[in-house]
Parts: structure tokens; sequence; C-alpha cells
């Protein structure tokens, strides 16, 4: 089984942990380096060698592009307790860009993977900054062996048109075979009480936040949010004042993947999966974790016509599919929210085999096994802009 270098731009992005442990799993030896956010604290990571190359700002591009820069020069210098690697899987564009001058650092040059799990609004531009964006990449791609990708719709809308190496989907399924499951209120005895959304995983949707407000407080305790996860504070006017002044809301914190996901979403009838961060990019064509953790542990998916999380929930037969999250629209779902129809819906996420949402280690080693085909890139012929 090949030995893999793992290049991250966030280091305490628990993604990242998740990713180590699959390829763990699948059989791979494991070393990672990359950079860590500065208000994080040192990760616990499944690696034989952990290299921090140096520490970044969340929401500061410019400053993770001069320390990328910086990283290129000094590379000498952070690579010095790496052997080489079979693999150098980058994630992300700029861990692209130092996996091509890494791989000449070891006279039998290895293997690039390029792992791009979201689309980047700059890369998506029409104008000169978007062109030189995706210019970079395919230059940068040319060396990479193989493309990882989370959700077909990246493929369909933008990789098939702007051009990526051979492609492999690895969906952001839960990790792990035989997980406890959890179960919907719906299906107990006591279907009393507020129906109880769940929003967890990355929240960074401030149109998001501010339709859940909306909805409990004119629902008046009919209808409970509990939000977990980490907030991309950046992307909100004020996330905690937006919390603290509505009583039906509540924010819970940060939880572990895989074991709290049992018990938060036993806690809800319904999961929240709709994202407008990037609307009609990104955030149409990603097929988030939270659709894999909720539907894994019984509930509800709700999402939002015209994205590839709707297609993916409207082809398994469940969930509920909102043409938009207008305070109308909202209202008129929970008033067809019943306990009979609560409870027909919960049982059809239960009904589902969990491997849809699960990925064990079966699934790990056929991923590995596949990497380990992977020869040592050739640089492409130059390409017609």
């Amino acid at each position: 089984m090949p030995k893999i270098l793992y290049l991250v731009p966030n280091l305490a992005d628990p993604a990242v942990a998740r990713r180590i442990d699959m390829l763990r799993l699948g059989g791979a030896e494991m070393d990672v380096a990359g950079f860590r956010r500065a208000d994080t604290e040192v990760p616990k990571l499944d690696a034989d060698a952990y290299v921090e190359i140096d520490q970044t700002f969340d929401a500061r591009f410019g400053q993770r592009l001069v320390a990328t820069m910086r990283a290129r020069g000094s590379m000498r210098q952070w690579t010095g307790g790496l052997g080489r690697p079979d693999i150098i899987m980058a994630r992300n564009l700029e861990m692209l860009f130092l996996a091509n001058r890494l791989k000449a650092h070891w006279s039998n040059q290895p293997a690039i993977v390029y792992e791009c799990l979201d689309i980047h609004r700059l890369m998506l531009r029409g104008d000169a900054i978007g062109i030189a964006m995706r210019s970079a990449e395919r230059h940068w791609a040319r060396q990479a062996e193989m493309l990882i990708t989370s959700s077909p719709a990246f493929m369909r809308n933008y990789f098939d048109v702007h051009g990526a190496p051979p492609a492999m989907i690895v969906e952001n399924k839960v990790l792990g075979s035989g997980l406890e499951r959890g179960c919907n209120p719906a299906l107990g005895a006591d279907t009393t009480g507020p129906i109880r959304i769940g929003w967890f995983g990355a929240l960074r949707c401030s149109q998001s936040l501010e339709a859940l407000g909306g909805l409990a407080e004119a629902m008046n305790g009919h209808v409970e949010v509990i939000l977990r996860g980490r907030p991309a504070r950046t992307e909100f006017t004020d996330f905690d004042a937006a919390v603290a002044k509505s009583p039906f809301l509540h924010f819970e914190g940060a939880y572990r993947n895989p074991q709290d996901l049992p018990a938060i979403y036993s806690g809800v009838h319904l999961a929240w999966a709709i994202d407008f961060f990037e609307q009609g990019l990104n955030s149409q064509w990603l097929l988030p974790n939270r659709i894999y953790e909720g539907c894994l542990n019984g509930a509800i998916p709700i999402a939002v016509a015209g994205t590839e999380t709707a297609a993916f929930i409207e082809r398994l037969g469940i969930g509920i599919v909102l043409p938009d999250i207008k305070p109308t629209t909202l209202h008129d779902m929970i008033g067809m929210l019943t306990p009979d129809r609560l409870r027909q819906l919960a049982q059809a996420v239960a009904d589902l085999d969990a491997r849809l949402f699960a990925c064990g280690a079966d699934e790990c080693r056929q991923i590995v096994e596949r990497l380990s085909t992977l020869s040592p890139s050739r640089l492409k012929s130059v390409e017609a802009a």
C-alpha cells in the first residue's frame, strides 16, 4: 500500500483528520504537512510525521497567499523530517502549487493527487482574476495523475468544463462500518413537544440563520432550532447576538464525528441541508457532510430545489425539498408536518441502507487500492489557452 504525504491548508480542519483516518483504514501510510489557523490548537492526527509549515488566518486570502509563497521558498527546511512518499495528495489549489514544487524534491518523483472539495468563488469569476485563477489551476493540475472531488455536480459544472485530470468521486460519508445509528424522535412513543430542526456542521450561511431564527420566533415554541458545529463568524454580522435574541434558537457548540452523531441527530426531527454561502455556485453543487450524517442517524433532510443535495434526496425518495426559504414557505412546511407525516418521513430515512451514508473499511481499501495504481506523473503537453 502507498505512502501518502497529505498537504493541507488547515491542519485543524476536522475533515483533514477524517481523510487521514479514511486512508489509514484503507491501508495507506500517512504523513501530513500544512498550515494551521492561528486561533486553533495543534490537532491530534493519526500521521507518522506531522509538519506545521506556518500559521494562517481565516478569511485573509492575501495572507494565506504570502504564507504559501514563503513555504515554497523554505521547502528544504520543513521537508527535512519527511521521507519520500509514493503520492502527494494536495488539498485545495494552494497545496497543489506546493505539490508541484515539492515533487522535484525527490529524484524518484511521487505522483500527485489534487483533492478539491469546494470550488472557491474566485475560481468562478468571469473577469481577469477568475481567468488567471483557472489558468493557474489547469497549469498545476497537469502534473497531477488524479483529481478527488466529492460531488458529481462539481464535475458537470466545473471540471468537465475547465479541464481536470482523471477523477474519482469520494463522497463525504461518515467514516466507519457497523456504526450506532440514531433514531428520529418521530418514531418514538412520545410525539408531543416542538418540532426540532438541526443545523449542524460548517455554519456559514447568514440567510439560513436569518430564516431559521425568523421561523422559530414566528412559531413561538412550536419549532426549536438546534445549532451545532463551527460558525464561520466572518460570514455573520453577529452570530452570537442572533442566537441570543431568540429563546427558541440554541447553539450547543462543536461535536465529534462520528462519536456524537447518533446523540445529536436523535435530538432533532429535521436536518437543515441548505446553504447559500456561495449561492448558485459551490453551494448549489456540493453534497455536504450533514446530508450523510443526518440521514445515517434518522433525521429528515431539508433541501432547496435545484441543488445537488435536493437531487440526492429525491433519488432516494426521502426528505423535504423546498422551492425557497421564504417565511411563508417555511410556515407552510411546518403546517403539513403532523405527527403521522413526520413518522412517515422519518421511517423512509430509517429504512435506507447505512452504506449509502457511511464509508466502511472495504470502501476505504478500494479508494487506497485505486490510488496505488498511480504512476509518477509526466509533464503533460501544454494545452491551448
